[in-house]
């Protein structure tokens, strides 16, 4: 279970902000959150092949052709992807927030309860049948569990 959440442990915030500003749903692939990361990537797709008429589509990749396609999209369209851009956003950036150094929520009460689950050295879940870390291959012979 702490897998998702230990994947994502240590991120920065601010790369997983400015990764989802360069597109949506990057954000979300530098914090491993792949789930996330796809339904970013195909919302922002579904909507623009949705709602972006066809006369607004460049026919080549001039600069010429992406401004000529870029003033035929409706107002209300570039609008909406802005909007699921910001949210992105802020989804990335609260995600990489909210999750501590060791892979757990930030909670008050957390930290007594986290040490006694957690490989001292990477800090993700171990498994309690095995006297090793099965993430970063860390003796644990002398740590009590």
């Amino acid at each position: 279970m702490g897998t998702r959440s230990s994947e994502s442990a240590g991120k920065s915030p601010v790369i997983a902000a400015v990764l989802a500003v360069l597109y949506p749903g990057l954000g979300h692939v530098y914090l491993r959150r792949w789930g996330r990361a796809l339904l970013w990537f195909g919302l922002i797709i579904a909507t623009i092949v949705a709602l972006v008429p066809e006369a607004a589509m460049p026919t080549t990749l001039s600069v010429d052709a992406i401004l000529e396609a870029q003033a035929a999209i409706p107002t209300h369209v570039a609008a909406l992807a802005l909007g699921l851009s910001i949210v992105s956003v802020i989804d990335a950036y609260w995600i990489a927030a909210q999750t501590g150094t060791n892979g757990q929520p930030q909670t008050a009460d957390s930290g007594a309860e986290t040490a006694a689950r957690s490989c001292p050295n990477c800090g993700k879940d171990l498994d309690e049948d095995i006297d090793f870390c099965h993430w970063c291959t860390t003796e644990l012979d002398d740590y009590e569990q």
